[in-house]
């Protein structure tokens, strides 16, 4: 398959110190509408979420938030979105974010960020989906994590039965046609997540 039709963006919700985080969010939320890939994303208005929901929707495209109850107020959950989703908690909101996504980019971003990603790295090493993950590192921001992995495989801690594997995109204009490459290598079968492993993770 190499139809990507949704994209997870998991980001900040402050813009970071850096111009061209900002930049790099908005040029993505434009290219995922300008290819007709929905975004889905936490749910937010503010920093990086809310510049790649707002470009995305400024351009025509489909946006959905998943939000949990409790972040709706503190990170002013985006109003003009086609498709809110209001979760109980984290949990829930990951676990939709992740079906109703064809494949996973990490924008600049926080500790919650960094949390959803290796997340997903971990339930992939576990072999429990095949969805291609891909670090969108703007200015270099990811280089430190990319590093750190590499250390990990140097060090047996990621083991070569258990890879972890994960695209980078230097540039904006990489990220889709990168997830597609990889989305046409990979079964279909293989990218599915089973709802009774899902709710046990």
């Amino acid at each position: 398959m190499t139809d990507i039709k949704t994209v997870c963006v998991y980001c900040g919700s402050g813009p970071g110190t850096n111009p061209k985080f900002v930049e790099g969010a908005k040029a993505f939320g434009k290219a995922l509408a300008e290819n007709g890939v929905g975004l889905v994303y936490g749910g937010g208005s503010i920093g990086l979420m809310g510049a790649v929901a707002s470009s995305s929707l400024d351009h025509g495209g489909r946006v959905t938030g998943i939000i949990p109850d409790f972040l709706t107020a503190r990170e002013n959950a985006l109003a003009r979105v086609q498709e809110m989703i209001v979760t109980h908690d984290m949990h829930e909101r990951k676990r939709l974010m992740f079906e109703r996504s064809d494949a996973f980019v990490a924008l600049p971003g926080g500790v919650g960020t960094l949390e959803e990603l290796v997340e997903q790295l971990t339930w992939q090493q576990l072999g429990r989906h095949s969805k291609p993950i891909l670090l969108a590192n703007i200015d270099g921001f990811w280089e430190p994590l990319i590093a750190l992995l590499d250390h990990m495989r140097s060090t047996a801690f990621i083991r070569p039965t258990l890879s972890v594997s994960v695209l980078k995109a230097e540039r904006v204009d990489d990220i889709l046609p990168m997830l597609r490459a990889a989305a046409a290598k990979t079964p279909e079968a293989d990218k599915e997540l089973a709802p009774s492993v899902a709710r046990r993770l």
